[in-house]
């Protein structure tokens, strides 16, 4: 464990999620799995199936983090184009990893058999590893920094359960909230204070209007739980000093 900050990138690919008719759920649970291996997700970008924007975003994206990721786009049909774009980001060819047929193989046996565009599944850009997945046998794909991800939520879940532990990382963020019937802009003095006062320590604000009034989350972040105790305690002294009741664990 260390100190140094560990960034990663996630790179949502698809058509159907630019048009409105698919809801993403994965920047969530990549969010919270890559805090667990203590990385931080720093930027996501959602681009079209367009080879051009893949490109631009994967090597933008990877030059700047430690790590990208990237979901959808590694289907069987003719418009799965990640595994190209990101051969074309690198500059290297598309192959049929072995490895993956045989997976694949196995897993169509019952089932139709392995058909040409089921073996579009096991195409790599070469030099890259496969990600186990045991969710619906085709992999996903690690070459260089870079982790290529199905698009369906439980399957890239499934990925990422098989590289827990597998990244080198910092210290996992950890947190804790505190929730108050306020405005946020009433305490918005308080925030900056406490937060300045605990070097280390971020303080997030989500306002809400619920049963006819208005309030708010405040959740306190640090890699040190002992600095997020005494950032939460100062907190919580200065709004009851100013009248206000907070409410641990939120509201």
């Amino acid at each position: 464990m260390t100190d140094r900050i560990w960034t990663a990138a996630l790179i949502v690919i698809g058509d159907e999620i630019l048009s409105g008719r698919t809801q993403d759920k994965n920047i969530a649970q990549l969010a919270s799995w890559l805090n667990v291996q203590g990385i931080r997700l720093g930027e996501v970008r959602v681009v079209a199936d367009r080879e051009e924007a893949i490109v631009e975003a994967v090597n933008i994206l990877r030059a700047r983090n430690d790590y990208v990721f990237t979901t959808g786009g590694i289907g069987p049909t003719h418009d799965d184009i990640t595994v190209d774009s990101i051969a074309a980001a690198l500059g290297v060819p598309v192959i049929v990893h072995p490895k993956a047929r045989a997976i694949l193989e196995a897993y169509y046996e019952t089932r139709g058999g392995l058909t040409d565009a089921r073996l579009r599944m096991a195409r790599v850009p070469e030099g890259g590893d496969l990600i186990e997945n045991r969710m619906s046998g085709a992999p996903g794909i690690r070459i260089a920094n870079i982790f290529i991800m199905a698009g369906v939520p439980h399957i890239a879940a499934a990925m990422l359960d098989s590289l827990t532990g597998t990244l080198e990382g910092g210290l996992p963020v950890v947190s804790a909230t505190l929730g108050c019937w306020v405005g946020e802009s009433e305490v918005a003095d308080i925030l900056r204070d406490v937060e300045r006062a605990h070097d280390g320590v971020a303080i997030g604000s989500y306002p809400f209007f619920r049963e006819g009034r208005t309030g708010a989350n405040f959740v306190v972040r640090a890699t040190d739980p002992g600095m997020v105790d005494a950032c939460i305690a100062d907190l919580v002294e200065r709004l009851r000093a100013e009248g206000r009741e907070p409410v641990t664990g939120g509201i």
